[in-house]
C-alpha cells in the first residue's frame, strides 16, 4: 500500500521584526489577568501577518507554491506597514478574537494579498471569500466562555490605551509551516520570496 506523502500545514505570511514582537509581548503582559483563564494568548514570538492560509499540502508542492508566490510578488516593490490600534472581532460585547491593527501602505498590502490569492487559485487553492482585513491575532477567547466573561475582556480591551507604533518594513513574503503541539504552534519558514524582482 502506498504511504501517505507528508502533509504540511502551511500558510503564506509576512514575518514581523523582533522589535514589534517584543512590543506585542509587553502588551500581552499588560492585559493578561489571572482571572481571565478563558483567554488563550498567542505566543508573541509566533505572531505574523497571515496573507493566505493553505491548510494541509503535500510537501512536494512547496516548490510550485513558492514559484506562484514569486509571480505574485513581482510587480510590488517593498513597502512599509505599522502596527497600531486594538480591536475585537466581532465586537467588544461578544469578544471572540482580540487583535491589533495594521496601518501604513495597506493598499500595497491588499494588492499583494490579491495577487497571492489569484496566483494560488491557478494551482487549485480556493479563493478567499471574506474580504481581507489586515490584523494580527493576539488572543482567542475559549469556546466555553460565558457572555459575561466575553464582555469583561472586551471592556478591558476597550479601556486599554495602546499608543505604540511599530514599523514593519515588508521586503519579502514567506511560506510558513505550522506544527500544532500541546504547548502551542511551532512555526518554521519553508521558503521566502523577495518583493519587486
Amino acid at each position: 500500500m502506498a504511504h501517505n506523502p507528508e502533509q504540511i500545514r502551511s500558510f503564506i505570511a509576512i514575518e514581523l521584526p523582533e522589535e514589534a514582537k517584543k512590543g506585542l509581548a509587553r502588551l500581552r503582559k499588560e492585559l493578561e489577568r489571572e482571572e481571565h483563564r478563558f483567554v488563550k494568548w498567542v505566543d508573541p514570538g509566533g505572531i505574523h501577518l497571515t496573507l493566505k492560509f493553505l491548510g494541509n499540502i503535500p510537501s512536494k508542492r512547496v516548490t510550485e507554491i513558492t514559484e506562484a508566490m514569486g509571480k505574485a510578488a513581482q510587480g510590488i516593490s517593498p513597502f512599509h506597514l505599522e502596527i497600531s490600534g486594538l480591536g475585537v472581532f466581532p465586537s467588544l460585547k461578544q469578544a471572540r478574537v482580540f487583535w491589533v491593527g495594521i496601518g501604513g501602505e495597506v493598499d500595497k498590502l491588499s494588492r499583494l494579498q490579491q495577487n497571492i490569492d489569484s496566483a494560488l487559485a491557478a494551482l487549485g487553492f480556493a479563493k478567499e471569500e471574506r474580504s481581507f482585513v489586515p490584523h494580527l491575532t493576539l488572543a482567542r477567547i475559549r469556546q466555553g466562555a460565558s457572555p459575561l466573561e466575553r464582555r469583561s475582556f472586551g471592556e478591558l480591551v476597550g479601556s486599554t490605551i495602546f499608543e505604540d507604533k511599530y514599523h514593519v518594513g515588508v521586503g519579502a513574503i514567506s511560506l510558513m509551516r505550522s506544527q500544532l503541539m500541546p504547548a502551542g504552534a511551532i512555526y518554521t519558514c519553508l521558503s521566502t520570496v523577495g518583493l519587486g524582482h
